[in-house]
């Protein structure tokens, strides 16, 4: 009796020890699944804000200096097709939405050959007020890549990097 007590202590004990590694593994794995895609979402997200000020920055020192300029469009429609993979479904829409704001603030600036920047360059005030949708674009995407990244993220109420939008007179 003594060794049958034994015997099933010992394979209670063994089988108790299994499951445990079994679900500290599951947890484990699933901990660091969420890790790598957080890692991955700061990444597409810091990359696709970067897109955003450099191309703004770019076509907006062509109208200051009346020069020609060029960019790289492939990139963009690729960095936000990478940000959009790893999203979360609400910053995929915020991202739809800025994307819109971008296209509508290019047909503005940069499509229309009667605003060619070498000839008829757009002013700083007009290239503000046209960026100014993609800046309150930028802010809505912005929150909602804080709050998929961190609830405790707290929402920012400014604009900032590619925008040179003024909300100074913000009513």
């Amino acid at each position: 009796m003594a060794l049958l007590d034994t015997l099933v202590t010992t394979g209670v004990g063994a089988l108790s020890a299994t499951v445990g590694v079994l679900v500290g593994g599951i947890v484990t794995h699933r901990a660091q699944d969420r890790q790598w895609l957080r890692d991955k979402q700061l990444l597409a997200y810091q990359e696709l804000i970067s897109h955003y000020a450099k191309f703004t920055m770019t076509i907006s020192r062509a109208h200051a200096g009346r020069q020609g300029w060029d960019y790289d469009w492939s990139e963009w429609s690729a960095t936000l097709t990478r940000a959009s993979l790893v999203a979360p479904a609400a910053v995929a829409a915020e991202i739809d939405n800025f994307a819109k704001a971008i296209d509508g603030f290019l047909n503005k600036v940069a499509r229309d050959p009667a605003r060619d920047p070498t000839r008829d360059p757009l002013s700083q005030e007009e290239f503000a007020q046209a960026n100014r949708a993609p800046a309150q674009a930028q802010v809505q995407l912005v929150n909602a890549m804080r709050r998929s990244l961190s609830k405790d993220q707290e929402a920012l109420p400014f604009w900032m990097g590619g925008s040179l939008a003024s909300s100074s007179d913000d009513t």
